[in-house]
């Protein structure tokens, strides 16, 4: 089946997994596997691994044609569930190599989540793996590859036969790709799911869009590192993982075991959370606030009582409300109604610089802020 005997840089140090999926159709969520195929690679060798799947449901009279996979086929395959336990323990913990890999990557994650099991390995697309090492093609689809690259098809549109096309286009690369260069596209183009420790792609996804701020918490619970952002998803994403990652994120990637993050409702916002933060934490991999030339420490407080700011989430559209009293940000709130069960909370607002030099600055631009009047607060506690 393989023409050539692979290099051994084809081999990676870590076992990786090239993937292909049959299915009664495209559509996620309604669809269901009719066939799996699995080439796992490891440091010294290379096993396979298939198996038609019972979809519970007639497969499609033109998928049947495709790929020659009937009913009477599968009838007495077993299911995805009888497989489930198996097959996660086999791809766990590899890297998941396809073609157009968020359709067979996308298709396990549904099964499994609908058993109630996690899914979340690296991903690799070979489609996109074409793309960056040959940019002049304009065809990167599987038939595309085999003409190309003299690859050796046992059959099309089964499981295992496409899955050992990917692993034989892999071995290609790893000829014709100096190892320097097939490093940095294969980092390029990977998907990581797995960011650190237990923060996943699926913990990202839910962070805030829009502004905001994050800390990153260590062994222990030790807090590591606390920043802000306009983009609160995809900052934090940009710490733990990406080609263009500093030596500095690097280093505090491998100490992240987890984070804890909040929506500010605007920039003003995310630097007053973030400022206190870091006051209050004192966070490893942050500095310090030092003093400089204009903070008045304990300066009088301008108003009658607590203020508010208006702000509105670029992303979300949402207002929100910062309530500050004696130059100590209390928090943000999503009405003023909710202003005085805030204010109730906080003893006895004591300075901070952060938020003097903050506020301090942005008053002397014309800043509009509304007081909220003692009366006000009381009513709504």
């Amino acid at each position: 089946m393989h023409p050539e005997l692979p290099t051994s840089l084809a081999f990676p140090s870590e076992p990786i997994v090239f993937v292909d999926l049959e299915t009664t159709g495209a559509t996620f969520g309604v669809d269901r596997i009719t066939e799996i195929g699995i080439v796992e690679v490891w440091p010294l060798g290379v096993s396979q691994w298939t198996s038609l799947v019972n979809p519970q449901r007639p497969i499609p009279a033109f998928v049947q044609q495709l790929t020659g996979i009937t009913d009477a086929m599968v009838r007495d395959a077993p299911t995805f569930e009888q497989l489930a336990s198996g097959l996660l323990e086999r791809l766990n913990g590899r890297l998941f190599v396809a073609h157009n890999a968020h359709f067979d990557h996308g298709f396990l994650k549904g099964e499994f989540r609908r058993m109630g099991l996690r899914f979340a390995p690296d991903v690799l697309c070979t489609v996109q793996l074409s793309r960056a090492v040959y940019p002049a093609q304009s065809r990167h689809g599987l038939d595309a590859l085999i003409e190309r690259h003299a690859l050796v098809p046992s059959a099309r549109h089964r499981a295992l036969a496409d899955a050992d096309l990917l692993w034989q286009f892999w071995q290609h690369l790893h000829r014709a790709i100096a190892p320097d260069a097939m490093r940095a596209h294969l980092e390029r183009v990977t998907r990581r799911f797995q960011l650190a420790a237990h923060i996943d792609e699926d913990t990202i996804e839910q962070i805030a869009a829009g502004c905001g701020v994050y800390m990153f918490y260590g062994d222990d619970d030790t807090p590591l590192y606390a920043g802000r952002s306009v983009r609160l998803r995809q900052r934090v994403r940009s710490h733990l993982v990406g080609p263009r990652r500093s030596a500095k994120d690097l280093r505090l990637a491998a100490l992240v075991r987890r984070l804890e993050w909040r929506a500010t409702g605007g920039e003003i916002g995310a630097l007053l959370a973030e400022a206190q933060w870091i006051a209050n934490a004192r966070p490893a991999h942050n500095r310090a606030l030092k003093s400089r030339p204009g903070d008045v420490r304990g300066a009088s407080w301008p108003y009658t009582g607590a203020i508010a700011i208006e702000e509105r989430d670029e992303a979300s559209g949402q207002p929100a409300w910062h309530v500050i009293d004696n130059w100590c940000y209390l928090g943000t709130i999503d009405a003023l109604g909710q202003a005085g069960a805030l204010h109730a909370s906080v003893d006895s607002p004591a300075f901070e610089l952060s938020t003097y030099r903050i506020l301090s600055e942005r008053l002397a631009r014309g800043l509009v802020v509304t007081p909220l009047a003692c009366a006000t607060l009381a009513s709504t506690v």
